[in-house]
């Protein structure tokens, strides 16, 4: 069954952005480790996950409705 998220890329994940972020279509029960492959983004890239504002992992599944943030790692000096 089809279902809705938001989606929210960081920094340099925003080219990876889908045109449809506001209402992206997924299949309930997607994980995100799935949803990332779906978006193309390479795992190593996708480092810091949020699902409603908590921190989820690549297991973490999506129902429908929620809004989900994805940051690339941080770098610094």
């Amino acid at each position: 069954m089809k279902s809705h998220i938001k989606i929210k890329l960081f920094a340099t994940l925003h080219p990876f952005m889908p045109p449809s972020g506001e209402q992206y279509p997924i299949d309930r029960g997607i994980s995100i480790g799935h949803l990332i492959e779906q978006l193309n983004i390479p795992q190593e890239k996708a480092k810091l996950i949020f699902i409603n504002g908590i921190k989820a992992d690549l297991s973490t599944t999506l129902d429908g409705g929620e809004r989900v943030g994805i940051f690339p790692p941080i770098g610094g000096g």
